[in-house]
């Protein structure tokens, strides 16, 4: 008798198969994942140190625009990564 988890993943692996992957589109998506984790790693830099101005200078209103500003950008980076991932595994070979 199958448990429910192993019935699902049977339910999920008819509507939508898994995709095989290249060694070539997994090593694309690597990069393309360290290249995104750097580029938010840069950004936090950037604007933690402006956040930390900010608290110094008692500007709570500034500090709150730079935290939600570094918080858009993340999910912005995420999102490209997530549709550059999607074109690598959709392409061809």
């Amino acid at each position: 008798m199958k448990t429910a988890y192993e019935l699902a993943m049977e339910r999920l692996g008819k509507t939508s198969p898994a995709v095989k992957l290249s060694a070539g589109q997994k090593q694309q998506i690597a990069e393309l994942e360290a290249r995104c984790k750097a580029k938010i790693a840069e950004r936090e830099i950037a604007l933690k140190d402006e956040m930390a101005k900010a608290v110094d200078a008692g500007d709570a209103e500034k500090y709150a625009k730079l935290e939600q500003q570094l918080i858009n950008e993340r999910k912005k980076l995420q999102a490209e990564l997530e549709e550059k991932k999607e074109q690598v595994r959709s392409a061809k070979g």
